[in-house]
């Protein structure tokens, strides 16, 4: 595939390091020159020095013959002319990044009168995210599939947790609930487990199945499953903007924190429902007089990954139920304490996976459209979702006589509404949603054949 990137900023760049890891021939448009060099002996990618608004650029990066072009610049209006500009120029499929909230409700129209194929909203994306991980506190991190009817949990096994020490299959035997055990994360190591597989303390286990046996199985494992109502969020930028809409509209109660005067009148003109307080949130007497010790649950968002930490290990000595971070260096996550109070979020990831789900559909073949795919277990694995158009060797026969590759789980699978763990037994069919966890990457379901 050909790929031209408009932009090298974190977005940009992680678009370039994943396309490229995928086989891509990618091409990277920026700006500044030393942007250019560092991508350049990083990535070992082309990149082109100049302005995407630039025809001149354009040319030169070669976009006539892009199967994708995505512009992820700062500027929306840049990036929207630049997809304009890149589709007039024969470039196949264009996706620009969309951040301001003055556009976000015409964001359908934008795509239709432009001519955009997809339209990226980083910060709203990210919101949505939170909001899931929200709603289900005793999981890490929450993915969703079939519209909401199917999730995918990240829980870490603590050491006096039911589930230590128990083969797979005697979790199954014990508990009968209908959940999938799909992947299994300890220290660097990504198992995709079989029944014989054995939990251990310290283990991260990314579990699927339907929300209500979820929920069932995580009270009979002695995990007590809270709702949330009330939520501080630390940081008043675009992300805590769209996350407190979210929030009221599902019931809570939100206060945002926020130092800057003029941002914190904008935000409580347009959020009447929230109690938006303009003071320091790293400060511990501003926390306290907040309501830290009362809060459900609390966000931390500001512009700063180091305030993000402190701030959340803060909280976690305060006993707040459930922390999210917000950082955009990954690796600093691994600073913090594997627990299930925590839930990272890094906003290029989730935008990346948006941008390369995009992707992948549009390689995938007619017999198998790709929904949904997202990059778990440290980005080493993928959980993906499929919808099943037309009959073939995956719809002939059940799934026991069919060989599929050992580094590869059937998780779930959705007919007529309803979602069930398959077995040996289980056959996919025509209109069939199935999720799939894998440790390589799929471009159809078919792959999944050894």
């Amino acid at each position: 595939m050909n790929v031209v990137v408009v932009g090298g900023g974190k977005i940009g760049r992680k678009l370039v390091e994943d396309f490229n890891n995928e086989g891509s021939n990618v091409i990277l448009i920026d700006i500044k020159p030393s942007v250019c060099e560092q991508v350049e002996e990083s990535y070992d990618v082309r990149c082109v020095n100049g302005n995407g608004t630039s025809l001149e650029t354009l040319n030169e990066a070669e976009v006539r013959r892009a199967d994708l072009f995505i512009a992820v610049t700062e500027n929306d209006e840049n990036n929207a002319l630049s997809t304009v500009m890149a589709k007039k120029l024969g470039a196949e499929r264009c996706v620009a990044r969309v951040r301001n909230r003055i556009y976000f409700k015409q964001l359908d129209f934008m795509r239709s009168a432009l001519g955009i194929d997809l339209i990226v909203n980083p910060e709203y994306a990210t919101a949505s995210e939170i909001s899931r991980i929200l709603r289900f506190p005793a999981a890490m991190n929450t993915e969703t599939f079939a519209k909401g009817r199917i999730e995918l949990i990240e829980f870490n096994v603590g050491d006096d947790n039911a589930l230590c020490g128990k083969a797979i299959y005697e979790i199954y035997k014990k508990y009968k609930i209908k959940v999938l055990i799909c992947a299994v994360q300890r220290a660097n190591n990504v198992y995709i487990p079989n029944g014989d597989f054995v939990i251990e303390a310290g283990d991260k286990l990314h579990i699927t199945a339907s929300h209500s046996d979820l929920t069932q199985f995580m009270r009979e494992i002695g995990v007590i499953q809270k709702k949330l109502k009330s939520v501080i969020l630390i940081g008043g930028g675009r992300i805590s903007f769209y996350l407190a809409r979210l929030l009221i509209e599902s019931g809570m109660q939100v206060k945002i924190i926020e130092s800057n005067m003029d941002r914190c009148q904008e935000l409580a003109e347009y959020l009447p429902k929230a109690d938006v307080v303009c003071g320091d949130g790293t400060d511990r007497n501003v926390l306290a007089e907040e309501g830290i010790d009362r809060v459900d649950a609390l966000v931390a968002l500001t512009g700063i990954d180091e305030e993000n930490m402190i701030i959340s290990m803060y909280a976690k000595t305060r006993n707040v139920d459930k922390i999210v971070t917000k950082v955009n260096r990954i690796s600093f996550s691994d600073l913090m304490e594997n627990s299930g109070v925590y839930s990272i979020v890094t906003p290029k990831n989730i935008t990346a996976d948006m941008i390369i789900r995009y992707a992948r559909a549009m390689n995938s073949a007619k017999d198998t459209e790709i929904v949904t795919l997202y990059r778990i277990v440290d980005n080493k694995a993928e959980a993906m979702e499929f919808i099943v158009n037309k009959a073939s060797e995956l719809t002939s026969k059940p799934l026991s006589q069919i060989k599929i590759d050992k580094n590869i789980l059937i998780a779930a699978i959705m007919r007529n509404n309803k979602v069930f763990v398959p077995d040996g037994s289980s056959q996919i069919a025509v209109g069939d949603t199935v999720v799939v966890v894998t440790t390589k990457p799929l471009t159809t379901l078919s792959d999944i054949l050894a």
